[in-house]
C-alpha cells in the first residue's frame, strides 16, 4: 500500500508565521505612471493575491483608500473599505503598546522577569527565570519559537493553545541564554499577552478595547469570536480553487490573530505618532534599536532590526533621506498585513491582502508614503545601495578553515573554499533546480558574486560561533527594492555518528509523518498538502535538517542565529508506541503513516470513534475500497478529511461542508474531533 510521505521538517516549517522574504520576481508588471498603482499591480502580480486594500493616514485622519483585487471569485460584491483582514504578526504592536502602558501606570516593569507576573511560568531551563518583559517585546528571551499547535483554527475561535502554552513551555529548554541576541519569537509575545491579562485582570482583547482602540475611536478591529459579521472578512482561497475557506482563526491574538480594516490598521499606527496611547519616552523606547543590545551584524540595513515589536526602525528606503520610518509586517497561512509609521511626519500607511505576502504590502505601503510626501515637496531617495569599491584579491590561507557546513532553520548550506579565492555555496535542502553559486574574494573581505550585486564574508561573533554574512539589495519593478544584511546560517560543528544511529534516522527521514493530536478543524489538516513529499534533500551529516542529531531518539535544535533565520526550532523526540514510530515535536505528536490501517468498507457500513487519548484516526484507502463513494454522518465538533495518492485534499467536511466522497485510489483518509466522537460511515 501506498502512503503519501509527509516530512516532519517540512510540517513544522510550514505552519510558522513570519515576516517572509520574497525572491526576486522573474517577471515585470505593466509600466504606469502612478507608482501606488504599479506598486499594488506588482504586489498583487509577485504574490498572487486575491484582493488588496490600503488605507494612509494623515495628520489625525485617513486621507485615502483604495485597493485591487476581488471580495470573492465567485459572489459578486465589491471590495469595500469595511472588509477586514487578518493582520498576522502586526498584532504584536498592540501587544507591545498594551505592555507599555501598564509600564507607565507602573503595574509592571519592563525589566522584571515574567514570573514575577505569570507565577505558573516555568520551563524545563534554569535560565528562564531570567527573561524579562522586554525580552519577550525585543525576541531575545532565548524561547525557540512559535508553538501553535491547536492554534490555527478554521473558522473557530479556541483560546486553548494560548490557555495551553505555560503548560507546554514547562516541558522546554531554551535555546540561547534571555538576552544573548534577537531572533523572532512568536511565543513570546503570547506570553506577553498572558502578562497583559494577569497584570490588568481583562481578557487581552478586552484590554485592548477599552485602552487602545476606544480612546483613538477605532471601531473596526477584533479578533475571533468578537462581535462582527464574519462575512466581512475577505474571502481567502487554496492556489487557484475558486471555493472560499471558512474564516482564517488565529487563537494567538497577542502574537498575531486581529482582523482590522486597512483604515483601522493605518488609523492605529498614525496614533504611534503622537501621545494619544502612549507617552513620548515610550514611543522612543519602542523606537530603541533594542537588537543591538546582543549579538548582531555591524550593518542593520535589512528588513530586520528589531525595537520593541517592530520590525526595523531604520527601514529602508527611508533611511537614506534621514526619515525615521518603523515598520512591521504579519503573515497567517492566508491573510498578509504592513504597516509602516513616518513618526516625524505624522503619517502611516497600512496595506492588507488575501494571499500575497507581508513584505510586499509593507513596500506598497512606502509608495503610498513617498507619494505623500512628494505632494509637502519632501523627496525620498530610493536609490539602491552600492556595495563598498573593492577589487579581486589574494585570499588569506586561514580563511579556508571556514569551509565547512552551514545552517539556519530552513536551509543548510555547504561552502567550499580554495586556496585561489573561490566561495562555492551549494544548497542541500532547496530543490535540485537551483545551481550551486561561486563568489570571488575581494580586497575588502568579502566574497562577491559575478554581478557584483551581492557579496558574502565570515564573522566570528563574541560567542564563538563563525557566521555566514550576507549583502545585496534586490530591485522589485513597481515596488522598490529590499535590502538584505544579516546573518544568513551559522556554521554547524561536525556531529560524527554510529552506524546504529545514522540509520535509525535515515529510516525516519524517509518515513511519512502524521499529526495526531490537532483539533480536528485545524490548518495543519490543509497544510499537509503543501508539504507533502518531494525527493528526499541532502542533510549535513550528523543532522536532521537543522537539528543535530544526539542519539537514535534524540535531535536537538541548538543553533545560535540571530535574526529570522534561527526562528522556530524544534527538538525530536522519537518513541516507539507498541512497535510503532512516533515524534514528538513542542509537543506535538506524529505517528509514522506505515502504521496507518486500512479502511474497512467491507459491510457496507462502520464507524470510528475518537478514543480518550483524543488521537485523530488515520486509514489507508485499500484497493478494493477505491472508487466506492464514502457518506460520513458527522458527530458534533469533529470533521473529515481526504487525501489523494499525491497528498492533494479531495474532501473536507470542514473546507467545503463535504458529507460524501469518491475514495481516491491510494488515498488516505482522518477523523477527528473531541474524544468519544464516534462517525458513522456507509459504502456505495
Amino acid at each position: 500500500m501506498k502512503h503519501p510521505k509527509k516530512r516532519t521538517l517540512a510540517l513544522a516549517l510550514t505552519l510558522a508565521m513570519s515576516l517572509t522574504v520574497p525572491a526576486l520576481a522573474a517577471e515585470d508588471t505593466a509600466e504606469t505612471a502612478d507608482p501606488v498603482e504599479a506598486a499594488l499591480a506588482a504586489a498583487e502580480t509577485y504574490g498572487a493575491t486575491t484582493s488588496i486594500q490600503y488605507a494612509l493616514w494623515k495628520d489625525g485622519e485617513i486621507v485615502s483608500t483604495g485597493g485591487s483585487g476581488v471580495y470573492s471569485k465567485t459572489e459578486n460584491r465589491a471590495l469595500t473599505d469595511d472588509i477586514l483582514y487578518g493582520v498576522g504578526s502586526v498584532s504584536k504592536i498592540y501587544t507591545t503598546v498594551a505592555v507599555l502602558q501598564l509600564a507607565e501606570k507602573h503595574r509592571l516593569s519592563l525589566d522584571a522577569p515574567v514570573t514575577r507576573y505569570l507565577k505558573d511560568f516555568k520551563m524545563a531551563d534554569p535560565r528562564y527565570k531570567d527573561i524579562t518583559v522586554r525580552m519577550l517585546l525585543n525576541h531575545s528571551s532565548g524561547i525557540m519559537g512559535t508553538g501553535l499547535g491547536g492554534a490555527m483554527l478554521f473558522g473557530e475561535a479556541d483560546t486553548s493553545a494560548t490557555d495551553g502554552l505555560l503548560e507546554s513551555l514547562s516541558t522546554q529548554r531554551l535555546v540561547a541564554d534571555p538576552g544573548a541576541y534577537s531572533v523572532y519569537c512568536n511565543d513570546g509575545f503570547t506570553l506577553a499577552e498572558l502578562v497583559v491579562a494577569a497584570v490588568s485582570g481583562l481578557d487581552f482583547m478586552d484590554y485592548v478595547d477599552k485602552y487602545i482602540l476606544d480612546p483613538i475611536g477605532l471601531d473596526d478591529t477584533f479578533a475571533p469570536g468578537g462581535d462582527f459579521d464574519v462575512s466581512r472578512l475577505a474571502k481567502t482561497y487554496r492556489g487557484d480553487d475558486t471555493r472560499a475557506l471558512p474564516a482564517d482563526s488565529l487563537n494567538a491574538i497577542g502574537a498575531g490573530g486581529i482582523y482590522a480594516t486597512a483604515s483601522d490598521l493605518a488609523a492605529f499606527g498614525g496614533a504611534l505618532t503622537g501621545t494619544e496611547l502612549l507617552s513620548q519616552s515610550s514611543l522612543d523606547a519602542m523606537a530603541y534599536p533594542e537588537y543591538s543590545r546582543g549579538i548582531w551584524p555591524e550593518d542593520t540595513l535589512d528588513s530586520l532590526a528589531y525595537g520593541l515589536g517592530w520590525d526595523n526602525m531604520e527601514w529602508y528606503p527611508f533611511c537614506q533621506s534621514d526619515i525615521q520610518a518603523l515598520v512591521k509586517g504579519g503573515d497567517t497561512l492566508y491573510y498578509h498585513a504592513g504597516l509602516v509609521v513616518l513618526p516625524e511626519h505624522d503619517m502611516a500607511a497600512a496595506v492588507v491582502s488575501s494571499g500575497g505576502v507581508s513584505t510586499y504590502n509593507e513596500m506598497v505601503a512606502n509608495q503610498l508614503l513617498i507619494a505623500a510626501l512628494a505632494k509637502e515637496g519632501v523627496s525620498v531617495d530610493e536609490s539602491i545601495p552600492a556595495l563598498p569599491a573593492a577589487e579581486p584579491a589574494a585570499m588569506p590561507a586561514d580563511l579556508l578553515k571556514n569551509a565547512g557546513y552551514y545552517g539556519s532553520t530552513s536551509a543548510q548550506y555547504q561552502v567550499s573554499l580554495t586556496e585561489d579565492g573561490k566561495l562555492t555555496m551549494h544548497y542541500l535542502n532547496y530543490p535540485t533546480t537551483i545551481p550551486d553559486q561561486t563568489f570571488t574574494y575581494h580586497s575588502d573581505g568579502t566574497f562577491r558574486d559575478a554581478t557584483g550585486t551581492a557579496y558574502m564574508s565570515f564573522v566570528k561573533e563574541e560567542n564563538g560561533q563563525v557566521y555566514l554574512y550576507q549583502k545585496t539589495v534586490s530591485g522589485l519593478p513597481g515596488l522598490g527594492a529590499l535590502p538584505v544584511s544579516n546573518y544568513a546560517a551559522v556554521k554547524l560543528p561536525d556531529n560524527p555518528l554510529t552506524p546504529e544511529v545514522q540509520a535509525a534516522w535515515d529510516d525516519i527521514l524517509t518515513m511519512g509523518v502524521l499529526p495526531m493530536d490537532e483539533p480536528y478543524n485545524s490548518q495543519t489538516y490543509a497544510a499537509l498538502a503543501d508539504s507533502a513529499a518531494g525527493e528526499t534533500p541532502e542533510l549535513v551529516p550528523g543532522y536532521m535538517g537543522s537539528m543535530r542529531i544526539v542519539d537514535a531518539a534524540t535531535a536537538l535544535f541548538e543553533i545560535q542565529l540571530p535574526g529570522v533565520g534561527g526562528r522556530d526550532g524544534l527538538d525530536y523526540h522519537v518513541e516507539d508506541r507498541d512497535g510503532v514510530t512516533w515524534i514528538i515535536a513542542r509537543g506535538s505528536a506524529y505517528m509514522d503513516a506505515s502504521a496507518v490501517p486500512e479502511l474497512f468498507t467491507g459491510s457496507g457500513t462502520a464507524y470510528t470513534t475518537v478514543q480518550e487519548d483524543g488521537y485523530a484516526r488515520w486509514y489507508t484507502v485499500s484497493d478494493n475500497a477505491a472508487g466506492k463513494t464514502m457518506t460520513v454522518q458527522l458527530p458534533k465538533d469533529a470533521g473529515f478529511w481526504v487525501y489523494d495518492a499525491a497528498g492533494q485534499v479531495t474532501a473536507s467536511s470542514v473546507l467545503w461542508n463535504d458529507t460524501s466522497v469518491v475514495l481516491p485510489e491510494d488515498g488516505v483518509l482522518v477523523f477527528a474531533g473531541d474524544p468519544g466522537a464516534r462517525f458513522h460511515l456507509s459504502f456505495a
